[in-house]
């Protein structure tokens, strides 16, 4: 908690109800569903089942970008127009990336690597950041259906740590053939539309739309609202299925409430995750009851929107807003009969009344939830500050690439030997349970080899407190089987088992349920910046408690097939690589094998970026005196810049120390900064780092960085405690 008052000064919005904050409430006090048969693609056969679409012409079709990339523009553009002021980051949830544009590419067998060139996740808030200039870290996060949330709820925590003053926060995603034939394997939609707690309810009906929350410690002259809370937590459950008590969505409740600093009878709304499937519903309703003695009026627009999957959690955040600015409450829209069985009485008409404070829920696959707390401006006290907290320290590592695990790796590594190639499948699975990996594929089964070497590495015997991931491109295998038996099979019989697993964050929810972390679970995906990502969110959320640990993962699996369409560091031809890396980290020096900070990370846009790397290192003097090694991250694909960078590095610093491009000895994946990072701490940790191909480093130097070089800078150093 923190003094800093985080005010939401505009909000952009399109939705299948309509486009902008004034708009959508016309809608919402209309009460009437914007959800309708599905025609943005052609169905091969079946019935079409009914979406939330938003309509095509709000959308700019003349551009060359998905369409998630499109909503998210929009919203973002909106959320800026009229602001003279530039955010200092940007932090996007979503789950679809490119995939519309990939599915037809692979269906018309076209092999033009170019045209994938917006597939991965991390694209759309790259090119949100460029449509409005922002120069700071672009975030991605991708935790289903609560990525909206757990976006602003990261926004939040920056804003609070005072790594910026103003942040541009929200989610979209668009409609897609991976998630409206997914949903539906899984007999989750109800085909006459969605009914939130009725108790005729049959299931969800998927939806797309994007919203953008501009979140400022300055306040402005009109702030809509203030941003009050916000809560995680993990069901470390099932896969898909959430917590039959809505255990995790309570913790997620709770924590919200004690972050905004108030109790559960000071909340006046409940805007309701309410996807309309039975199980969904039932959950949060026993997770309400449990937590509220008497629950406030509450509600799911879901049922006039449909379920915009990781737009939901900021379309539902801007409704909330509405409902504080406004004093107004929408209705459950799809509700007649309230089911008698979940003992709450949503509203079913809209309704006006004074609003001070509203509780958001966002639930997702994995059991990532996310809860948010908003308020009237300066209607609450601020909190006392949370005592800031040290360093991060790393107690355990671990990494897997084409040699094997950490200690082959780290060996060949120091003498200047290769480690690229595939993971063997013998080091997939490695100190697994058979009977919990049997279903599982290549990318969660090193995820959770990596997850178990780490902690087993750090020595720790309690469970972790939280676990964040980062993934360049996901669950190939997931995907790619998906799409093509759907292809395959003429639409008839997609697998809701690679559904399930296609999503970004089903590895690091197989870890959460293999080691109990039930906690923050976050999953990003920036592309070859995704595991410094994940390591952002870590510093930001991990608490400072002696007995807090946490994991950081990056990893990627090499796909013979979309590999080389998606990656654009991988040449045709180039035999493939994959891994991955792992660190244990608690705020606590005793014990630790070493230190890490990530002083730097943001967009490259002028040579003078190097200059304020630098300075973030504390200037060329001082690295002069404790840097030891270099390990340089330079993706193929933007070879010349990096090196021109790494150049100015060296002549600026006056460094005279070894410098390693890692990836020519890792390979060219998207997490191979992750393999570096567990390769700093090993050597760091074994006291191999004074001797490295064959070059003695001097003196007392203790310090490795691993410099991210390209479209985006970053570094991480590690340091001995």
């Amino acid at each position: 908690m923190t003094e800093k008052r985080i005010y939401i000064a505009s909000i952009g919005i399109v939705s299948p109800l309509a486009k902008g904050l004034a708009a959508t409430e016309a809608r919402l006090r209309d009460n009437r569903s914007a959800i309708g048969p599905l025609d943005l693609f052609p169905l091969l056969q079946g019935a079409i089942l009914p979406v939330g679409q938003v309509h095509e012409h709000e959308l700019d079709e003349s551009s060359p970008l998905p369409r998630t990339h499109r909503l998210a523009r929009l919203a973002a553009l909106q959320a800026m127009d009229s602001r003279s002021e530039r955010p200092e980051a940007v932090i996007l949830g979503t789950t679809t990336g490119g995939i519309l544009t990939t599915e037809q590419l692979l269906r018309d067998s076209d092999r033009h690597k170019e045209r994938y060139r917006y597939h991965g996740i991390g694209s759309v808030a790259t090119s949100v950041a460029e449509a409005i200039d922002c120069c700071g870290p672009a975030l991605t996060v991708s935790t289903a259906c609560s990525s909206g949330a757990v976006a602003i709820a990261l926004a939040m925590a920056m804003l609070r740590h005072g790594k910026a003053k103003t942040v541009l926060a929200g989610g979209a995603d668009s409609l897609c053939r991976l998630t409206y034939f997914g949903f539906h394997s899984l007999q989750l939609v109800d085909r006459n539309g969605c009914r939130p707690f009725d108790a005729d309810r049959h299931g969800m009906a998927v939806a797309e739309g994007a919203a953008m929350l501009l979140l400022t410690t300055e306040k402005p002259e009109a702030p809509l609202a203030e941003l009050l809370g916000a809560g995680l937590s993990c069901d470390a459950y099932h896969p898909a299925a959430p917590h039959p008590e809505g255990r995790g969505a309570r913790m997620a409740m709770e924590a919200a409430l004690a972050d905004a600093g108030l109790t559960a009878a000071e909340i006046d709304y409940i805007n309701l995750h309410g996807t309309g499937t039975p199980e969904n519903d039932l959950a949060e309703a026993k997770a309400i009851q449990a937590l509220f003695i008497t629950p406030p009026p509450l509600s799911s627009i879901k049922g006039a929107t449909g379920h915009s999957l990781a737009a939901s959690g900021a379309i539902e955040a801007a409704v909330a807003t509405i409902a504080v600015a406004k004093n107004f409450l929408p209705a459950n829209t799809g509700c007649t009969q309230p089911d008698p069985a979940l003992d709450l009485l949503p509203l079913l008409q809209p309704t006006t009344q004074r609003v001070s404070a509203v509780l958001s829920n966002s639930f997702g696959f994995g059991g990532n939830n996310g809860s948010l707390v908003i308020g009237a401006p300066d209607s609450f006290p601020t909190q006392k500050p949370a005592p800031a907290h040290p360093a991060l320290a790393i107690h355990g590592s671990a990494c897997l690439t084409g040699a094997g695990e950490k200690t082959a790796t780290t060996s060949l590594f120091a003498q200047g030997l290769a480690v690229t190639g595939m993971v063997a499948p013998e080091h997939l699975a490695e100190n697994l349970p058979a009977r919990f990996v049997r279903r599982l594929k290549r990318l969660p089964r090193m995820t959770l080899s990596l997850a178990v070497a780490a902690q087993q590495d750090s020595g720790f015997a309690g469970k972790p407190a939280a676990i964040f991931m980062g993934t360049g491109w996901g669950a190939l295998s997931e995907t790619y089987d998906f799409l093509t038996r759907l292809t395959e099979s003429q639409e008839q019989f997609p697998s809701p088992t690679d559904f399930v697993g296609s999503v970004h964050n089903g590895p690091a929810g197989q870890a959460a349920i293999l080691l109990g972390a039930t906690g923050a679970n976050i999953t990003t995906g920036g592309g070859d910046y995704s595991f410094e990502q994940a390591l952002f969110a870590a510093d930001l959320l991990l608490g400072g408690g002696d007995d807090d640990h946490c994991l950081v993962l990056g990893a990627d699996e090499g796909h013979q097939t979309l590999s080389p369409l998606l990656d654009p560091s991988i040449a045709p031809d180039t035999p493939l690589a994959d891994g991955g890396g792992a660190l244990c980290l608690s705020r606590k020096r005793e014990g630790a094998h070493c230190l890490l900070t990530l002083p730097f990370y943001q967009r490259s846009t002028a040579t003078a970026d190097i200059d304020a790397l630098i300075d973030a290192l504390g200037g060329a003097t001082a690295l002069q005196g404790r840097c030891a090694l270099v390990l340089a991250g330079i993706p193929a694909v933007e070879r010349e810049a990096g090196e021109a960078q790494l150049e100015r590095f060296i002549r600026q610093t006056h460094l005279d120390i070894p410098v390693i491009c890692y990836r020519d000895l890792i390979g060219e994946f998207a997490s191979a900064s992750a393999v570096a990072a567990a390769i700093a701490a090993s050597l760091l940790a074994t006291g191999d780092s004074s001797t490295l191909l064959g070059k003695a480093t001097t003196g007392d130097r203790h310090t490795i960085l691993v410099l991210g070089l390209g479209h985006y800078l970053s570094v991480m150093e590690f340091s001995r405690p």
